[in-house]
């Protein structure tokens, strides 16, 4: 007997289970359109994800050239920081979502 992951709620179920324990959804009969809910949720989170990298990037323009002139001090940190995790951030979600979309084929 062997535990698999509930496509369902990813909690962990005996392989034998009629249905989950936790979330009681059915996991003979349901499975493929679970596991494709369950891709479906995860390519919706890696876009919000993706979505708040691109917005953090941008408030770092914004705040680098707030004014019409080059940021100084503090503010220059501030935008160095994001355009820095804006950016990094953004290129591992896409990286995410291209291996996402190659296990999914």
């Amino acid at each position: 007997m062997a535990l698999i992951l509930c496509p369902n709620c990813n909690k962990r179920v005996s392989d034998k289970a009629q249905q989950c324990p936790h979330c009681q959804v059915d996991l003979q009969s349901d499975l493929g359109s679970l596991l494709r809910i369950q891709h479906i949720r995860k390519s919706q989170q890696l876009m919000t994800q993706s979505f708040i990298a691109m917005t953090l990037f941008i408030a770092g323009m914004v705040l680098w050239f707030w004014g019409g002139e080059v940021a100084t001090g503090l503010r220059s940190y501030a935008a160095l920081a994001c355009f820095v995790f804006g950016f990094v951030g953004y290129l591992i979600v896409r990286i995410r979502m291209v291996l996402h979309k190659r296990n999914s084929v």
